[in-house]
């Protein structure tokens, strides 16, 4: 489904990305890890469209898509959850969440896509009249990932879901991506600090250390992996 084939991306005159390949398949959960600054967010913002790729090729079912505008990605169904969430604080619940539907065909499975968001994440059915500045961390972030549901994408990519985030809430949000995975069969993209989970949640993942993949594997193996299990798991 998508194919990232030797990119390199350069941000402010220096290299953010070095060559690197990676893959999604059909109704895969892939996670890429790595420490803060490895690069992880370039990818993804790259991904989608939002920075040009110097050298290498993205593949999006057969179509090139690299340095393509992030609407037109968008409208292939590819969308990106950003670390930051993006919410408009000044609408309410719902309100940003029909913000999310915007691509030709997507209005017109508003309420099939509203009410699979509020299976999701009950609370934001009990708060769809609220502005979104006023939730929680947690709200926030979901409300984020059901925006991005709206439009029923093809592939789902999330930039450090859970960063910031109560325990409980964590959990809720990471319990959630597994069951859009599972439900939904959406393949996902995701970066992710707790690194256990993320692994525990993903089939596949890959390692991103100084700009380029150290390693890549099922998620198993890498869980097992000495170098992963010293400087990520401390044990």
């Amino acid at each position: 489904m998508l194919k990232v084939e030797n990119v390199s991306v350069y941000y402010d005159g220096l290299q953010a990305l070095s060559s690197v390949s990676l893959h999604v398949g059909e109704e895969e959960f892939v996670c890429i890890l790595g420490p803060n600054g490895a690069g992880k967010s370039t990818l993804l913002e790259t991904i989608s469209g939002l920075l040009v790729p110097r050298e290498g090729e993205i593949l999006f079912r057969g179509e090139a898509i690299q340095g393509v505008r992030p609407h037109r990605v968008a409208a292939l169904g590819i969308v990106l959850v950003p670390e930051e969430g993006w919410l408009f604080p000044q609408m309410n619940v719902q309100e940003n969440l029909y913000m999310g539907a915007y691509p030709k065909g997507a209005r017109k499975r508003l309420a099939e896509r509203t009410d699979f968001v509020f299976h999701l994440f009950p609370i934001l059915k009990q708060r769809q009249r609220q502005l979104s500045e006023t939730l929680s961390g947690g709200e926030r972030q979901m409300l984020a990932i059901g925006r991005s549901l709206m439009s029923d994408p093809k592939l789902l990519m999330l930039d450090e879901p859970s960063l910031g985030l109560a325990p409980l809430a964590v959990r809720d949000i990471l319990d959630a991506l597994s069951r859009i995975n599972w439900e939904e069969k959406t393949p996902i993209l995701l970066t992710e600090q707790n690194i256990f989970h993320a692994l525990k949640l993903s089939r596949r993942g890959y390692l991103l250390e100084n700009a380029s993949i150290a390693m890549e594997g099922k998620s198993g193996d890498l869980l097992g992996n000495e170098h992963i299990k010293k400087n990520y798991l401390g044990l």
